[in-house]
């Protein structure tokens, strides 16, 4: 089959289309063909050589894709080839095809194309299990930075759905009006002082903050914080390392929480997955929440769909397809 292969850590430039052994499926696992495949800040970390896969996952970049069941493992039960399927992935993604434990794979939303359904899973997931354990509920406020993202798109939508008030940053004038399109109360650029005008609009302070910057933002997070309030780290765009001040923590009775979702144990992940199925697909189907906008490139083209993410340019989601 083919897939895109990274010859070292570098650049865009390094992604090569070339010839891999077509997977096969072991006990509990299904075999997916391919025709859509999210493209992921993390993909681009995983290129530079800084976010390697989890111990025995596929070193092909991707981390979700849609498709049809193309092979079914020993001991699956629900699945039979020709099914419509969205999947989870530790790695495999850029690729024709790819093997997937059978309970990180559902049917897509209803109504939503499937291609575009290649975009959805990881986002959800990533986002429900983080307001899951951040327990934001009705009436509390949310931020989420980089909102005209993947992430943030679909993150104000689900917030402004459990009742919260939605704040969201991002980086210019047609980035704020898609956040606002999609409900977001207050949409502010990160190039200005945002803390501030989060501060000025709240004026307690954030509930909760989904964060994908991390040492960069940690500062000016915490103290964006109201009392008892909760930030989700999600990503290091920003960095790894920065000082922490446990003083305005406990002052403000705050938490730091910090998660990952691809190195999840296949049961965490599989619980995860079904709630998303369970709860979020009703709301693609009914309307309450739409797709990102999304940028399509074909497999080989993969180089420049990381340097269409790259530059910062991009609203939505990319995809590629095989």
């Amino acid at each position: 089959m083919r897939a895109i292969t990274v010859e070292q850590p570098g650049g865009p430039e390094v992604l090569r289309l070339g010839e891999v052994p077509d997977p096969v499926p072991g006990p509990g696992e299904v075999v997916v063909d391919i025709v859509g495949a999210g493209v992921n800040r993390a993909d681009l970390q995983q290129r530079i050589g800084v976010y390697p896969p989890p111990p025995g996952a596929s070193e092909i970049i991707g981390l979700e894709c849609s498709g049809t069941i193309a092979a079914v493992g020993a001991d699956v039960q629900g699945w039979r080839v020709g099914q419509p399927c969205v999947a989870l992935l530790a790695g495999g993604g850029y690729a024709e095809r790819v093997a997937v434990p059978a309970g990180q794979v559902v049917r897509p939303p209803e109504g939503v194309d499937l291609i575009t359904a290649g975009g959805l899973l990881e986002v959800a997931a990533t986002v429900v299990s983080n307001i899951d354990l951040a327990r934001l509920t009705a009436g509390e406020s949310f931020l989420v930075h980089g909102g005209a993202g993947g992430i943030g798109s679909f993150a104000i939508q689900y917030a402004k759905q459990l009742g919260a008030t939605v704040i969201a940053t991002a980086g210019s004038p047609e980035k704020l009006d898609h956040c606002r399109s999609l409900g977001a109360d207050l949409a502010v650029s990160y190039r200005d002082d945002w803390a501030a005008a989060v501060a000025h609009f709240t004026g307690r302070g954030v509930d909760v903050i989904l964060d994908n910057m991390g040492a960069k933002y940690l500062d000016a997070n915490t103290r964006a914080l109201a009392p008892d309030g909760r930030l989700m780290i999600i990503g290091l765009q920003g960095g790894a390392r920065a000082e922490l001040d446990l003083g305005r923590l406990l002052s403000k009775r705050c938490s730091v929480t910090a998660t990952s979702l691809r190195g999840r144990p296949t049961e965490q992940k599989a619980t995860i997955v079904a709630r998303v199925a369970e709860s979020i697909w009703p709301m693609y189907a009914a309307g309450q929440v739409r797709p990102a906008p999304e940028t399509r490139f074909s497999l080989a083209d993969a180089a420049q769909a990381h340097a269409k993410l790259e530059s910062g340019d991009n609203v939505g989601k990319i995809l590629l397809l095989p």
